[in-house]
This record gives structure tokens, C-alpha cells and sequence, in this order.
């Protein structure tokens, strides 16, 4: 289909403040038709996108911290720091006035408030638009306002927003997703964070995505992916995760004939719990009528999940394996899962994930893993609820002990019976919550976790013959010494989104997206030119290290690349030191340690993954659910028992004590 959107159609596709009547941007483009149901599709040679282009959105911007590099030229300082040196962003747009079309998929009127547009201009707020309707103070009290648009974030303030709440989500750039979000330079559009994609299947529980794009109407195109991922590890351990549970044991057994029998012993636990996961309903834990009902229908699975709770999966792997070397690969195999060893990863989570892989599978959404957040973001507008970019939130009010308000940069106020963070706990009680004397369960938290590294990634458009046409889409790197596992920039993370969407690069390209632990010790008390020297450093030596593994001639394919240190993850994600959560300091006791949703002061939450159950995309998606209901049950839109409430929550605060 083809779109023109005339100048009202433009202002109502203002997104983040940016009016597109302000400039001649070009978004006529080809528009692929809405899918009707939930569809797996093979990768199409071509799929254009409707675009609005942002051409000064300092998103990941050049001329701070990052760094673009052609075979020939790098730019200077001079050059960087020229006012033309502008980097090019697009944003897709939210849909169009005439009809529920969307990129990746659709997004129907379904479940909406009645008398509220697919679109509107009210709703996808811009700063000025704000100034304009003077939303603040206490006549325009919202329900809920979330900091922060990341997937744990815009999962809560939709799940609020269709249980009827009034919801204001606060986003500090000009786009949503966080780390799942996206950006585009020179016709490449990039996802900022991880391609592997779970909970986004047509079956079970566990697929915290698609529920969640389903409940305001939403779907997206997906593509399933036949390999997990494939390893590259010392001693020439060379093994692919299938799709198909049978064909990945036999691969690994394969390596250790020995160990079957450990194996399928091991990966048997972890479908025990997978299997007592996916057969309840998720919703908070912190809610006792919740918790008793799923008891009474499901006891042996609840009895399940509270056997491993407190146990890793380190210890359970070596009950029944001995080899070495196997149990370093089910040290890599949670590595991905945690950024940490077998034996500091909770069992739960690993058996959530390394199952999941198998029954849902990996899927990939068309156009990038950013449309997930414009798809929820459209939801949350469709539902009557709201969303301000350029929003940057630097305080929680608190008044008589509660949560009450937040205040911007430019200090405006908003106010909420609730307010959710999706900052990290250490940004939340650190920044935001300014002359509050830290909650003893904040103390206690920090006592057993601190903040994982970061990571150094790089964003690279290669020429596509450089690569084998069997090229699998995500790989794992550690070459020759199985020590350097946790180390910084000791193991690489590769994904290759484009052999599932060719349409994310120009014809005859590829993309690399590149990940390694980085710490932002490394990054600290440089200068300017020395860190641009630096990240050219490590980005050649870790290119280098690709080719002599995988794709020879690497280096000379290279088209484009950009190079993002902890210092950009903490700029443009505001993300305390660049983390991606919570790492524990010792050997846990299970998940025993993480808090929920609630906090020790009155309405404030906290959602994300430095909540339970932690990292990645299916934890974050949890915890946007346990939120939501949490919340809705204490602003009376879900039943609560105030006695029981407090009776489970100084529980579930005793047992965190025993971590």
C-alpha cells in the first residue's frame, strides 16, 4: 500500500515534539498491509516502512559517544565536532489516521475506550504540545505515571491502561524501547540492544510478548529462527542449539557420549520448572488472592517453583555432570542468560530460557526489535492513556512519606496515585529520590547485588558475501581459554539480524551487531581524542577476532560502524554506569535476594530487571506483569485483601533476609 499523509496527518503523527510541518521530510514510502491474525512469515527480499525522518535527534548521537568508520576514512575530531556533522535518525511513525496499519504488523481498535482515535494528536505527546494542554499539577492527577519506556515499563502501563487506568508513560528521548528500542543510520536500521527474541510465540504462557501486544490489539509479523544460537568455543566446541530440543541434545551429546545421560538430566530439571511456568497464569507474586487461587488449582506446579527458587543452576548442572569442559559450556550457556556463571544463575531463570527456545522459539519481529515498543506505545495511545517524549525525570515527589508526583529537567510536575519506575533500582534510590533515606529492603538489596558491567557494542553494515550463505544468525564467541568468560571483552555476543530481515540494510548488505562485557572503569578519565582512539582500538581488535573465527575478509567488507561504549548505554539509556542489571556479589541463594515490584516507600514500584526475575526480555515482560497487577489491585481495579497483603509482604521480606 502506498501512504501520502497530508499536513493534518503530519501533526498527528507528531512523535517526541518533533513537528514534521516544520521541514520538508519525506515520508511517502511503501507500506506492507496489516496482518489480520498473528503471522510467521519467511524474510521478505524487500520490506519498506513508513518513515518520519528526525534529522536532529541527538538518539546515540556521533559527536558524543560514538563513532562511525568506513574501510577508508575515520572522521576527525574536527569533523565530529562540525555543527554539519549531523547523524541521520528516522523514527517510525505510529500509524496513520485512515486505518490501524503498522509496520511490522497491525494494531486494531479493539478493546479501546470508546470515542478515542487509533491515533492522536494528544496523545503521543511532544514538550511543547504539554505546555500547550498545561497537563500538570493536581487537576490532571493520572493514575499511574511510568519513568522510563522500556519493554518492563510500557508492559505495565498497558496492561494498567486495559484494565481502564489513566497511565502517563515519561520517556526521556525521542523514542520508546530502551534497550530494546532502535535507531537508523544510512538506510541500516539497528536494534540498540539484544535480536534474540523470546516470549513471542503463538502457544503457552511464557509468551509474555505477544500477550501483551494482543491485550490493546496489537500484532506483528514475526520470524521464527531454526538456531538459537551457535557457539564457537574452545577445543573446536562448535555446537548449534536447534529449535528442536532432540536435534540440540544429540549435538551435544555428540561432543560428550559420555555425559548423555547428565544431559538430558541436567535440561530435564529445567523443563520441570519451564513446564510449572507455563502452565499458570503470571501475575504478581506479591498478591495473595492471586497466589492462593493458582496454589489451589495448580499445587504441585507451585510446590515445583518454590523447590528451585532458592537453588542455581550451577550446583543442579553438577549433580549429575562431571566433565569439565561440559559444565564450562553450561557455564556459557547461562552467561547469555545472566552475564554471569552457571553457579550465580538462578535455576528459575535458566530454566525459563534455555526451555522456552525450544517450545515458543526464537522469533523475530519484522522491521527490528524496536517495533515491539512503537506497537505497545500504540496500544497505550489507542487505550486513552498517554505518552511524552523528551521527558527526562530527575525526582519522585514524596509528600508525607508517599509517592505522589514527579518532576522533569525543566521543572514541570506530573502527578499519580502511583508512580512505576523502569529505571534501574540504583538509579530509582540514587538519583531520583533525592533527601530519602534508603528503604532497609533497598540496603538488603544491594548487600547481595551490584551492578553487572556494561557492555561495549558495535553496530556494523558489512557487504553481504563476506558471509556463508548458511550463516546463522546469532553467535557466541570465546575462542581459546575458558577463563576469560566474564572477563571484559574476554567473549562476544554476534547477531546477524538481517539473515531473518533483509529489509533492516541496503540491497547486498548485512548487519553485525556486536556485544561485549565492558566495564565503564575502562572508559573513565580519557579525553576526547583518546577515547575516540581507544574505541577504534578495541572495535579493530574485536573485528579482527571475528575474522580469524568466523567470516575472513571481515575487515574489508565493512560499510559502515558505529562503536557504543557503557558511557553511551548510560547517556542515552540512563542506565547507572552503563549496567544491564543486577549481578550477584557471591553464590546466591536462587532468586531468593531479588525484590518485586513493591518498594519500602508508598506508592512507588519498580519494574524492570533489577526486579524479579531479572535479565532479559521474557524477565522484563514478567515484571511489567507482576507490576500491572500489583498496582491495579492497590488503586482498586483488581480485588485485594489489605490483611493478606501485609501478611505476604512481610513474608516474601523475611525470605529475601535469607539471601
Amino acid at each position: 500500500m502506498f501512504v501520502c499523509l497530508s499536513k493534518r496527518d503530519r501533526s498527528i503523527l507528531q512523535v517526541s515534539g518533533i513537528h514534521t510541518h516544520h521541514s520538508n521530510n519525506t515520508i511517502t514510502k511503501h507500506y506492507p498491509k496489516p496482518a489480520c491474525q498473528r503471522q510467521f512469515v519467511t524474510p521478505p527480499s524487500k520490506y519498506n516502512l513508513l518513515l518520519l525522518t528526525m534529522p536532529n535527534s541527538s538518539f546515540l548521537s556521533l559527536s558524543q559517544h560514538t563513532f562511525s568508520h568506513n574501510p577508508l576514512h575515520f572522521p576527525s575530531l574536527a569533523a565530529s565536532q562540525s555543527p554539519n556533522f549531523q547523524p541521520k535518525f528516522q523514527a517510525l511513525a505510529f500509524g496513520n489516521r485512515c486505518g490501524n496499519e503498522f509496520p511490522s504488523g497491525s494494531c486494531s481498535n479493539t478493546g479501546r475506550r470508546k470515542g478515542v482515535l487509533a491515533v492522536r494528536s494528544k496523545s503521543t505527546l511532544g514538550v511543547e504540545e504539554v505546555v500547550e494542554r498545561g497537563v500538570k499539577g493536581r487537576s490532571e492527577e493520572f493514575d499511574a505515571i511510568v519513568i522510563g519506556s522500556g519493554i518492563g515499563g510500557l508492559i505495565a502501563g498497558t496492561q494498567l491502561a486495559v484494565k481502564g487506568a489513566r497511565v502517563l508513560v515519561l520517556e526521556k528521548y525521542v523514542i520508546p524501547g530502551g534497550s530494546s528500542g532502535f535507531y537508523q543510520r544510512d538506510g541500516y536500521t539497528f536494534d540498540v540492544g539484544s535480536s534474540v527474541m523470546f516470549g513471542f510465540s503463538d502457544k503457552g504462557n511464557l509468551n509474555l510478548i505477544t500477550q501483551a501486544l494482543e491485550a490493546v490489539g496489537c500484532r506483528m509479523q514475526v520470524v521464527p529462527d531454526p538456531t538459537t544460537v551457535h557457539f564457537h568455543l574452545p577445543n573446536n566446541l562448535s555446537v548449534r542449539v536447534h529449535k528442536e530440543y532432540d536435534k540440540f541434545i544429540e549435538e551435544l551429546a555428540s561432543y560428550f557420549p559420555n555425559e548423555k545421560d547428565g544431559i538430558l538430566k541436567f535440561y530435564g530439571e529445567c523443563w520441570k520448572i519451564f513446564n510449572a511456568l507455563n502452565s499458570l497464569e503470571l501475575k504478581s507474586l506479591e498478591e495473595p488472592l492471586y497466589l492462593f487461587g493458582q496454589f489451589f488449582q495448580k499445587p504441585v506446579e507451585c510446590l515445583t517453583l518454590a523447590y528451585y527458587l532458592p537453588q542455581n543452576a550451577g550446583a543442579i548442572a553438577r549433580k549429575y555432570i562431571k566433565d569439565p569442559q561440559l559444565l564450562s559450556f553450561i557455564d556459557a550457556e547461562c552467561f547469555i542468560v545472566s552475564t554471569v556463571n552457571a553457579l550465580q544463575t538462578p535455576m528459575i531463570n535458566a530454566g525459563m530460557v534455555l526451555c522456552d527456545r525450544h517450545f515458543g522459539g526464537i522469533n523475530y519481529p519484522l522491521g527490528g526489535v524496536g517495533g515491539i515498543a512503537k506497537s505497545l506505545t500504540k496500544g497505550l495511545v489507542d487505550q486513552g492513556s498517554e505518552i511524552l517524549y523528551k521527558a527526562n525525570v530527575t525526582g519522585i515527589i514524596i509528600e508525607q512519606g508517599k509517592a505522589v508526583g514527579v518532576r522533569l529537567s525543566d521543572g514541570r510536575e506530573f502527578f499519580a496515585k502511583t508512580i512505576i519506575s523502569n529505571a534501574t533500582r540504583w538509579d530509582t534510590f540514587g538519583k531520583l529520590l533525592k533527601g530519602v533515606q534508603l528503604p532497609k529492603e533497598e540496603e538488603n538489596f544491594q548487600k547481595v547485588y551490584v551492578k553487572a558491567p556494561s557492555f561495549l557494542s558495535i553496530h556494523m553494515g558489512v557487504k553481504a558475501e563476506v558471509l556463508p550463505p548458511d550463516t546463522d544468525c546469532h553467535h557466541f564467541v570465546l575462542e581459546s581459554n575458558w577463563n576469560k568468560l566474564e572477563e571484559s571483552y574476554g567473549s562476544i555476543f554476534l547477531s546477524i539480524p538481517t539473515v531473518l530481515d533483509s529489509s533492516l540494510a541496503p540491497e547486498g548488505r548485512h548487519i553485525l551487531h556486536i556485544f561485549t562485557t565492558s566495564s565503564m572503569e575502562d572508559w573513565e578519565g580519557l579525553s576526547r581524542v583518546e577515547y575516540e582512539a581507544k574505541k577504534q582500538l578495541v572495535a579493530d581488535e574485536i573485528t579482527s577476532r571475528l575474522e580469524n573465527k568466523l567470516f575472513p575478509g571481515l575487515r574489508s567488507s565493512i560499510d559502515f560502524m558505529e562503536v557504543g561504549t557503557p558511557k553511551t548505554h548510560r547517556r542515552y539509556l540512563a542506565r547507572d554506569e552503563g549496567t544491564y542489571g543486577p549481578m550477584p556479589r557471591k553464590i546466591p541463594k536462587g532468586l531468593l535476594g531479588m525484590p518485586f515490584n513493591t518498594t519500602g516507600i508508598d506508592g512507588l514500584y519498580c519494574v524492570g530487571d533489577s526486579c524479579f526475575p531479572g535479565q532479559g526480555v521474557i524477565a522484563v515482560a514478567f515484571s511489567g506483569v507482576m507490576c500491572a497487577h500489583r498496582v491495579a489491585a492497590d488503586i482498586g481495579l483488581e480485588k485485594k485483601s489489605p490483611v493478606l497483603d501485609a501478611m505476604l509482604l512481610r513474608l516474601l521480606g523475611w525470605l529475601r533476609t535469607m539471601a
